[in-house]
């Protein structure tokens, strides 16, 4: 490899790496603010914090590396044709097109990583990502006991205290209302005029240690307009045992969501699709099997019928009222055909649609290694024609071009879901539109074209201007 390649390579990581992690954060913070309200006041262990962020940020990886890769592209050209080193390389005889060649191999070997991580690594962080997320939301806020407010995070019990001391811990003034799902209502109520919580050591259990107070017991079945017998009993010190289990972070197997379309390779994809196509060809024809059973006539009915020998009599024939449940047998029958015709169109369409899901995770793993290479030849000769670097112009303009295959590709999974195009037309709609801009940008940069100098666009407005000047003047001539 020359030096000028490692060069050109090295100049190119820098921005890359930099670009990359930067977008990764902005994305992280997004995700964050977004769920913020599943993780606030559940006492979660940083652990699991960590965790729960490493899956994100691997399922924002196909977010992250397009716009990294435009952006680095766009920065280094734009420096090193900023500071004339394109022009001195050019001088020397190279062409843009070989002055990229490293890069497009480095590209290259990127796309084809891109499209090992959302093959391989993606659908596995997919997976625990969800899991872990769906734990974590199930999981119950830490015991947290406020002044004058009723607590029934404790399943059985509903905990009131009139003042708690943070510093010591002691709760004064309790009111605990004991519920058992087989006796309804405040059957056991304790009052205590002071309280501690203890906890064991393997955090498990709480222990409430209570002092001077009073247990009231209902010893009866309520009946309406009865008295109910009820034991009262004043203590100094008891103790009641509380089960934290239900605080603890209880998983999920994992098992439930690894059928599910986004934890699955291309090669599952594919027997996927292709076992979901059977089973809706399979039933199709079900269908139409009924179908032509229930509107059919029968073989007797059709060797008794001969062309030319129907008799319209025999219905004239019939009492009024035989006539009428006739008629009524057969718009029921009408009918149910109806609603079966409907029943079965909203199944075709169901699962249309969900082979349809399958497929637009088929293609995507295959579009972000292809927007990736697309993205760079949109940047490197954006960059070579803009002759800025730094985070300043190439920043917007890598904003909007990624805005442009961003947008494309939601409208193309949205055009998906409501039938408009097929899974490879809308997946690939996104790629399709930036193929022309990658080559006219390309195309320029490699002619030197001078496509955002002002001058260019005033001398071709002049010519446009002068032309129907003199055309006006030979009409009025």
């Amino acid at each position: 490899m020359k030096k000028l390649h490692l060069l050109i390579i090295k100049s190119y990581i820098g921005p890359f790496i930099m670009t990359f992690f930067i977008v990764m954060f902005i994305l992280l913070m997004q995700f964050v603010w977004t769920y913020i309200d599943d993780f606030v006041g559940k006492g979660l262990e940083w652990y699991v914090i960590a965790e729960l962020l490493v899956y994100a940020s691997a399922n924002l990886v196909t977010m992250a590396l397009p716009l990294a890769v435009l952006l680095s592209s766009i920065m280094t050209f734009g420096g090193m044709a900023e500071h004339y080193e394109l022009v001195a390389m050019k001088s020397s005889g190279l062409s843009l097109i070989r002055i990229m060649l490293p890069l497009i191999v480095f590209t290259g070997l990127l796309s084809l990583g891109a499209f090992y991580f959302s093959n391989t690594i993606s659908p596995h962080a997919t997976l625990k990502f969800k899991s872990l997320l769906w734990d974590v939301r199930k999981k119950k806020p830490t015991l947290d006991l406020r002044e004058d407010v009723f607590y029934n995070g404790l399943e059985g019990y509903s905990i009131r205290v009139s003042d708690k001391d943070e510093e010591t811990g002691m709760l004064n003034d309790l009111i605990i209302y004991r519920h058992d799902r087989s006796q309804p209502g405040n059957r056991h109520v304790i009052r205590a005029k002071q309280g501690k919580m203890l906890k064991s050591e393997s955090g498990r259990y709480l222990t409430l240690e209570l002092t001077d107070g009073v247990s009231y017991d209902e010893a009866g079945n309520r009946r309406r307009d009865e008295g109910v017998p009820h034991i009262t009993s004043e203590f100094e010190k008891d103790l009641i045992l509380l089960d934290l289990s239900a605080f603890d972070l209880q998983r999920t197997d994992e098992d439930l969501w690894k059928n599910h379309m986004k934890m699955l390779s291309l090669e599952q994809l594919q027997v996927a699709i292709d076992s979901l196509e059977n089973q809706k060809e399979s039933r199709q024809e079900d269908l139409l099997n009924y179908m032509d059973r229930s509107v059919s006539l029968s073989d007797s009915m059709k060797t008794d019928l001969r062309i030319g020998e129907l008799q319209s009599a025999s219905f004239d024939s019939l009492e009024i009222l035989e006539k009428r449940r006739v008629v009524n047998v057969a718009i029921n029958m009408t009918r149910n055909s109806k609603n079966f015709m409907n029943r079965t169109k909203e199944e075709m369409k169901g699962r249309v649609e969900y082979i349809d899901k399958h497929k637009i995770e088929w293609h995507r793993k295959l579009t972000l290694s292809i927007a990736c290479l697309l993205l760079f030849f949109i940047g490197a000769p954006l960059g070579a024609i803009i002759k800025k670097g730094g985070l300043g112009l190439p920043v917007i303009f890598s904003v909007v071009f990624f805005l442009i295959w961003h947008i494309s590709s939601i409208s193309g999974e949205k055009m998906i879901e409501s039938g408009v195009l097929t899974a490879a037309e809308g997946m690939w709609m996104s790629s399709l539109i930036l193929l022309p801009i990658s080559l006219f940008l390309t195309y320029k940069a490699a002619k030197d074209a001078a496509l955002f100098d002002r001058d260019t666009y005033t001398k071709f407005a002049d010519r446009v201007k002068a032309y129907f000047e003199s055309k006006r003047r030979k009409s009025v001539q």
